[in-house]
Formats: C-alpha cells, sequence, structure tokens
C-alpha cells in the first residue's frame, strides 16, 4: 500500500494538557521509556542476550513564558516542609487529516529542575522543561482501519 502523505501526522496540532486545561504556549513536547536491560552470556553462542529489567520514563515540553505557574509549584520543594511536585500530563496529536487523535497520559511527572529565569535581549522567552514519569496509558490510539 502506498503512503497517502495527507495521512502524516503534523507536529502543529500536537497539545499537552494539565489539570484539564490546554497548555497552549507549549511549542514542542517528547516522552520515552527506556527499557533497562542486563546482558545475558549463553552457552554454545557468541551472541549476547539481554533480559528487560527495568524501565525508565522521561521527556521534555519547552514553550513560551507566560506564567510562573510551573516554577512556583516545582519550586515548593525549596521550602523544607513541602515535598515534591508530582503530577500527570497528557500529550496529544489531533491532525484532522490523520487517521484519527492520539493520546498519551503520563503518570507520576516529576520536573527535573527549576528554570527560575533566562533571557536574550531582542527575544522571545522560552522556558525547557524537563522531566520524569513512572508510568503511562494510551488512551487513544491511531489505526488505519
Amino acid at each position: 500500500m502506498a503512503l497517502d502523505a495527507t495521512r502524516t501526522i503534523n507536529g502543529t496540532f500536537g497539545e499537552v494538557w494539565h489539570d484539564g486545561e490546554w497548555l497552549t504556549n507549549i511549542k514542542s513536547a517528547e516522552a520515552t521509556v527506556e527499557l533497562n536491560k542486563e546482558e545475558i552470556q549463553r552457552a554454545g553462542t557468541r551472541w549476547v542476550a539481554h533480559k528487560v529489567t527495568g524501565l525508565s520514563g522521561s521527556g521534555t515540553m519547552t514553550g513560551y513564558k507566560v506564567t510562573t505557574e510551573f516554577i512556583e509549584n516545582i519550586g515548593k520543594i525549596a521550602d523544607d516542609r513541602s515535598g515534591v511536585f508530582v503530577t500527570e500530563l497528557i500529550l496529544a496529536l489531533k491532525d484532522p487529516e490523520s487517521f484519527g487523535a492520539y493520546r498519551v497520559r503520563l503518570k507520576g511527572v516529576q520536573f527535573d529542575n527549576i528554570p527560575l529565569i533566562n533571557y536574550e535581549v531582542g527575544a522571545i522567552v522560552e522556558e525547557e522543561l524537563p522531566f520524569t514519569f513512572t508510568g503511562y496509558e494510551l488512551l487513544d490510539t491511531i489505526s488505519e482501519a
């Protein structure tokens, strides 16, 4: 079957949702699950096999600086009486020409740093928020049929 180029997904229609709110300032997002493996030596072959022993989720979202909401939430850990900010994110792709929408819920999201301030004269201020997560759920998937 030949590729129908109109069905390829355009990242312009990507969305990040937090607490039921669409974060329209986010211009890029990615999330990946790394498979942690141990090497297994086997008798009778030079090939090394691998056993998955764990999973590790990480990602990044980058957007235009509009508010300090995430700095405030992530920064609560700096108060010795507060705990770490743990939340959930929903990442989505909803290109109207594709075969459907794709949504992933990320569980146990914790951000890696507190982005206090950055800027460059004459440039739009952007903010990068790297994070880890401890689980995911596919809410919607895309298939051709």
